[in-house]
């Protein structure tokens, strides 16, 4: 299977099947995917993204990016749900150069983990509910994107190698995602030499913090986002083979 899904306009849609969880079972392929933004979708895209009958998105960015670069179009059965879970904006593209990055990043997830639990309850609620394919994603699909698929993922019993591995993939678009950037800014420069980047580090820095700060990920969703145990197996059902 192939994990990633090609398109012209997106750079960073891929499928989540595949990771093998904790107790011997695999995660669906074609039933999970994440993206960059899917306001992008158009002409042939649009054909193709329509072709994998997804029937949820997910859309985790602030309504302002929204009203400023397009959502999901609109189509028969396909139910969309804004949930901005990150809470402080912040300019990836001023972040200082001398600041080290991925401590840096690490820490955003943080706030959002901590900010965005209300956000992130929905948007675990809402996968574990649906039996047909589902998308989320924020404007990369890279930071908002990279951490509700590593709670996903954890939750199911995945090995954070494998989150990690994930993770890092959104590395292969790097170069994408900095072209669009400056395409869309013409006036401005870009500071920061991590943009775009998704270095494997990030990810596990959080993990660490929310393990440190709450025993491990599921009491953190137990804890913080009052996710209780039926959810998590709902969620378990709804992805893992067998």
């Amino acid at each position: 299977m192939n994990r990633h899904v090609e398109y012209e306009r997106l750079h960073n849609f891929r499928d989540l099947g595949g990771y093998r969880a904790g107790d011997g079972r695999v995660v669906r392929w074609g039933r999970l995917y994440r993206s960059d933004s899917l306001g992008k979708l158009r002409g042939a895209d649009w054909e193709r993204f329509a072709g994998l009958g997804v029937r949820t998105v997910i859309d985790l960015r602030y309504p302002s990016e929204i009203e400023a670069r397009g959502r999901v179009p609109e189509a028969p059965g396909l139910e969309y749900h804004n949930l901005s879970i990150e809470h402080r904006p912040y300019d990836q593209a001023e972040i200082p150069a001398e600041l080290d990055p991925w401590r840096y990043l690490a820490d955003r997830f943080a706030e959002v983990a901590l900010d965005g639990a209300v956000e992130l309850r929905q948007a675990l609620e809402l996968i574990a509910a649906g039996s047909e394919p589902q998308v989320f994603h924020c404007a990369s699909g890279k930071d908002r994107t990279g951490l509700l698929a590593g709670l996903v993922l954890a939750l199911l019993g995945v090995a954070e190698d494998d989150i990690a591995a994930d993770f890092a993939l959104t590395e292969l678009a790097t170069a994408r995602l900095v072209a669009d950037w400056k395409a869309e800014h013409p006036g401005r420069t870009l500071n920061w030499p991590g943009y775009g980047r998704a270095p494997e580090e990030v990810i596990r820095l959080f993990l660490a913090d929310l393990a440190a700060a709450y025993g491990s990920v599921h009491e953190y969703a137990v804890g913080h986002l009052g996710v209780d145990q039926a959810l998590i197996e709902r969620l378990r059902e709804q992805l893992l083979t067998g």
